[in-house]
Order: structure tokens, then C-alpha cells, then sequence
């Protein structure tokens, strides 16, 4: 009897944990790189012996026969958690950068968050419905449910990325960052050509640099995350860079207005005036740019417009928050007749300052 009592307080210690290292796991951004995927670990520890424990009720889970509706959702509940949290495992192995740096399948951050926003919803439904099978007061018990789960969905898909975007620091040593192994590159060499908010607006003095605000600290001074990896193109290969530069009213230092007016720079089809880039000597153009509004902003559009590129490859990088690129390659298309647009490449915000080496792979690959 005391085994059965320690084993069931095990349990719901072991439970309770899980439900706040998801939650904690959540707000990474606070906790930093290695805190998070060590925590990762000790959640899949916990989830062992959540197994070992629930082992009986979990076969159960399998079992055929004559089972209640409730009964039968949870069983399923039960299942789509199990499976989630392996993808989360195997998702979780492919974006570390410390503990299994060699691992790279599935290796996509938004495939990461959107796993851990999974799992984080299956939890609390499947520990919602323990409860619902339990209570006579049905109602109130699936209101609360839906209230956990849309709280769930929330976390993971709105204030994770509010927080990431506000409040992620980041500091970085430049030479450590940009410096790596040389590309060979066949023909004349390319120009890199971005666009960054550094330079292009009217920073506060007490502006943070903000990973999902394009900015950052290298060496203690602020750069933008397209600049950095123009810097990594450019010491990869041996080229020329050119900065896309406003020459009339720059963006706000806050963030959120420089996003209120991209977007109505965007819906104007405004094209700011920008300082002339002479792109004539060479055959093939790298442009780096962040996604704004799902599209590149309206200064690089101005650029492409103000230059011939017929008979050009242009490779592209676009830098992003959220997700892929958006209509960014189709709108470069239209602005950049005659060039030949090779298929871009997407890097989150949060990998920006460890992307020297997936630089020069992708360098090799596409030349």
C-alpha cells in the first residue's frame, strides 16, 4: 500500500514538472540557448518515467473494448501526444546548436515551435480529459479544457514570438562570427547588395538590440542581422558589398512604428529614395533582406527597379521572424526582368549569428 501511495505521489510530481518545463521551455528567451536544450533533456527524462509509472493505464490506451466516447477521445488524445512529442524530440536534436550540433534533420526552427505549441496543447488536453472522465460537472469541465487549450495555442504561437521579437537580446564577437572557411567561387566574383534598419533609421540612444528587431551588438556596436550576414557572404567568397541607403526620411527607432510604416509604404507602393548602386560590373548579385509584410521592403524594391538586370543571376537570402518568405521571390521577379532568380535561402532571426558555416555550404552548393 505505502509503494502504491509513493509511486501515485511520484506520478503527479513527475507530471507537474512536465507541465512546467513546457512552459518554461516557452519563454527560452529568457532562459538562453543552453538552459533550454539542457531542460529538453530533462523533460524527456520525465517523460520516461511518466511511461515507466502510467505503463498499465498507457497499455490500456490500446486495448479494445467497450469504452466510453470520453474514453475513447483521451485514448486518441493520448496517442497524437505520444507521437508530437518524438517529432518534438527529433525536432528538438535538429535545431541544437550545443548538445547535438551534428544532428540536422527537421532542423527547422518554426517546425520546432510549432511541434513544442503542439505538445504543449495535447498536454493539457490529455490531462483535461483525466478530468472530464472523472467529474459529473461535464460543462464546466470541457469549458475549461478549451480555455487551456486555446491558452496553449496562444503561448506558443503569439507571445513566444512577442517575446522573442521584444526582448531577445543579442551580443555577439564579429571576427568569431563572420570568420570561417573560404568558398571558391567559379567566374567573377558577385556583389552583395542589403538592406539593414542600421543606417536607415533614426535610433534612440537607448535602442535594444533586439533579435526580432534586426539588430544586435557586435563587439558593442549595433549592426544590423543583414549586414552580418552580408559581412559572412562577403569574407566567405572575397567580394564586394554594397548597403541599400535612404538618402530621405529614415524609419523610426521603434520597431513597431518601423512595421506601421513598411506597411503603409507597402500598401502606397511607396519607393524610397535610395543612394545609387551600380551593379553593371557584375554578373551575379547576392541580396540579403528581412521579410516585411511577407515581402521585401519597399527601399530594396526601389533598388531592384533602379537597376538593369537583364542577363544577371541573382541568388537570394531572406532573413525572417516567422516563417519562409513570403511573395518576396515572386515580387523580385517582377521588379528584376531578365535576371535569372535563383531560389532564395530563409534564415530565422535566432540562427542569424551562427549561420557562417550554413553560409558557406549553401556558397558551394549554389555556384
Amino acid at each position: 500500500m505505502e509503494k502504491r501511495k509513493i509511486t501515485k505521489t511520484a506520478g503527479i510530481v513527475i507530471d507537474i514538472l512536465m507541465y512546467v518545463i513546457l512552459l518554461v521551455q516557452m519563454i527560452y528567451v529568457f532562459t538562453g540557448n543552453v538552459v533550454h536544450e539542457i531542460l529538453g533533456i530533462c523533460f524527456f527524462v520525465c517523460l520516461v518515467g511518466h511511461i515507466v509509472i502510467k505503463r498499465k493505464q498507457l497499455l490500456a490506451t490500446f486495448k479494445k473494448g467497450n469504452k466510453s466516447a470520453s474514453r475513447r477521445v483521451s485514448d486518441i488524445v493520448t496517442m497524437l501526444l505520444f507521437i508530437a512529442i518524438i517529432a518534438l524530440m527529433v525536432s528538438s536534436m535538429g535545431v541544437s546548436r550545443t548538445l547535438f550540433p551534428w544532428f540536422r534533420l527537421a532542423g527547422s526552427t518554426d517546425l520546432h515551435v510549432y511541434l513544442a505549441t503542439a505538445v504543449l496543447t495535447l498536454a493539457v488536453l490529455h490531462g483535461g480529459m483525466h478530468g472530464f472522465i472523472r467529474t459529473k460537472k461535464k460543462k464546466l469541465a470541457a469549458a475549461l479544457i478549451a480555455a487551456g487549450c486555446a491558452a496553449a495555442i496562444a503561448v506558443g504561437l503569439a507571445l513566444v514570438p512577442y517575446l522573442n521579437r521584444h526582448f531577445k537580446t543579442v551580443e555577439i564577437d564579429y571576427s568569431e562570427a563572420v570568420s570561417g572557411e573560404k568558398v571558391s567561387w567559379n567566374g567573377s566574383k558577385p556583389l552583395v547588395v542589403y538592406f539593414t534598419r542600421v543606417g536607415n533609421t533614426d535610433f534612440a540612444s537607448d535602442v535594444d538590440a533586439v533579435s526580432g528587431a534586426s539588430l544586435m551588438l557586435a563587439n558593442g556596436e549595433l549592426m544590423g542581422n543583414t549586414q552580418l550576414l552580408a559581412d559572412m557572404v562577403s569574407d566567405a567568397v572575397g567580394c564586394d558589398k554594397e548597403a541599400i541607403t535612404l538618402t530621405g526620411e529614415k524609419y523610426p527607432s521603434s520597431y513597431s512604428d518601423t512595421v506601421s510604416v513598411a506597411g503603409k509604404e507597402l500598401n502606397s507602393g511607396a519607393r524610397p529614395g535610395i543612394e545609387k548602386i551600380d551593379v553593371s560590373g557584375y554578373d551575379t548579385v547576392i541580396l540579403v533582406y528581412p521579410l516585411w509584410w511577407g515581402t521585401i521592403p519597399m527601399p530594396v524594391a526601389a533598388f531592384l527597379e533602379g537597376c538593369d538586370f537583364s542577363g544577371k543571376t541573382v541568388y537570394l537570402i531572406a532573413t525572417q521572424g516567422s516563417s519562409g518568405y513570403g511573395s518576396s521571390v515572386d515580387d523580385i521577379k517582377e521588379m528584376a526582368p531578365g535576371a535569372d532568380i535563383k531560389p532564395v535561402m530563409s534564415i530565422y532571426c535566432d540562427d542569424i549569428p551562427d549561420s557562417r558555416q550554413r553560409i558557406g555550404e549553401w556558397l558551394r552548393q549554389t555556384n
